[in-house]
């Protein structure tokens, strides 16, 4: 006669895994990881999960939905502390760990950045306004008025995102080549139309993402904090 273990084991061998919207985005994000936003279809989704793809309309109605979703699994990795006194040292954090985010997941910016500047702001997920609210909360602690906290959300998120389209775009040539200017392709640049950008090649070649983030982060902040002080 069967063991205990052996008959509970039995009796679960080759049953499927049961879903949950959080098993179905997660692997909608692995594969967007893998192969882009446009391998991400209800069809494509439930051959990875071994089920049948009408089933998956359970969990997000639509592509649009699961792009949503996928969209939201994504922020929920980032964390803010809007209770944090240190209005500057949380905002410079965010940048980075937003950075790493993007570093993470390259094939779901496009869908972070452009796809919110299609929706109004009421019928976005949720999960994509957390940032938003949280922030605010952040700076208007701090001191700042309603308005100004927006303003520097705007300034800070403008900024912010278009570094990341910057540092994640292929801007080299020919990795194996040493000399700056042919390593990026500007020695194909017309030398009396572009001298200060053919100038800059080693400076270019020799970019640092994280670096460059944390230069326009103290630049940015700077600038905000002398333009609209926060209230004492």
């Amino acid at each position: 006669m069967p063991s205990a273990e052996n008959q509970t084991s039995g009796s679960t061998h080759g049953n499927k895994k049961r879903l949950s919207r959080e098993i179905v985005l997660s692997a909608a994000l692995e594969l967007v990881d893998s192969e882009g936003l446009d391998a991400l279809t209800m069809r494509r989704l439930g051959q990875e999960l071994g089920r049948d793809p009408m089933g998956l309309y359970r969990y997000a109605e639509n592509r649009a939905a699961l792009l949503d979703g996928v969209s939201e699994l994504v922020f929920n990795e980032l964390a803010i502390f809007p209770d944090d006194p240190d209005w500057q040292a949380q905002l410079r954090r965010i940048a980075h760990d937003l950075r790493l985010l993007a570093l993470r997941h390259p094939n779901v910016v496009p869908l972070l950045v452009t796809r919110p500047l299609s929706t109004p702001l009421g019928l976005r997920p949720l999960g994509t306004l957390r940032p938003l609210e949280q922030i605010l909360s952040l700076l208007i602690d701090a001191g700042f008025s309603p308005a100004d906290a927006l303003h520097v959300y705007r300034a800070y998120y403008g900024y912010l995102y278009g570094h990341i389209l910057n540092e994640l775009q292929e801007f080299i040539v020919d990795p194996d080549e040493n000399e700056a200017l042919l390593r990026l392709g500007l020695h194909r640049l017309p030398a009396k139309e572009f001298p200060r950008l053919r100038s800059l090649a080693p400076v270019l070649v020799d970019y640092d993402g994280m670096a460059e983030l944390d230069e326009g982060i103290t630049i940015l902040l700077t600038g905000l904090a002398a333009r609209l002080s926060p209230s004492a």
